[in-house]
């Protein structure tokens, strides 16, 4: 449930599905999925320390993920498709470990997720009247297998229709998904700023 709605995050791992093939579009998911169990986790056992430092950094950590994402938007718009795919083939298993880490480092620097899934956890009475560690376990480890089964499939259906898209469309496709995903970390470095002009008066 957390997974599936398309923010930046979706719109890279699709991009990647398209030019580099289903395994690079579910490695990238999996550091999604690993980032979102790592923050599960922080919820689901109330780590006091880490979401205090979550809420002290908020702003630090936000402001590095909303910079990098505009990077990589503007990084997608400038690549030359030809050389993307040329690219995919020559770096193999290697480039699939930065494939994972970016995508990783990128979930794990939205710190709004901890909240999310601490309001999940709780709308949804998730622990009853009596947690157990065991209940946190099984909750966490399904946010794993639930979010890495979303990006699997995601993955599975872009690489379907991959072998339709002819050079033209995958520079269009550069060039759009460039602008959304460096759109969406304009706007949510802007968003960093947000409580000082509120404090300011603005």
């Amino acid at each position: 449930m957390v997974s599936i709605p398309l923010g930046p995050i979706g719109v890279i791992i699709i991009q990647k599905t398209i030019h580099k093939g289903r395994l690079a579009g579910f490695i990238s998911g999996l550091g999604a999925a690993i980032a979102d169990m790592f923050y599960a986790t922080v919820a689901a056992f109330g780590l006091g320390i880490v979401i205090n430092f979550i809420k002290t950094q908020e702003f630090y950590l936000q402001l590095i993920g909303s910079i990098f994402l505009v990077y990589v938007g503007m990084r997608i718009f400038l690549t030359n498709p030809i050389k993307q795919i040329r690219g995919a083939k020559r770096s193999g298993k290697k480039g699939l470990l930065g494939d994972f880490l970016s995508i990783f480092f990128l979930t794990v620097s939205n710190p709004i997720a901890v909240f999310v899934f601490v309001a999940v956890f709780a709308g949804a009475s998730i622990f009853g009247n009596n947690p157990t560690v065991r209940i946190e376990l099984f909750l966490i480890l399904g946010v794993l297998i639930g979010g890495s089964l979303w990006w699997y499939t995601l993955s599975t259906i872009i690489n379907a229709f991959r072998r339709k898209f002819r050079l033209k469309q995958l520079f269009w496709i550069n060039k759009i998904s460039g602008i959304v995903i460096a759109s969406l970390g304009f706007l949510a470095f802007l968003a960093c700023f947000e409580p000082i002009k509120s404090f300011l008066g603005y």
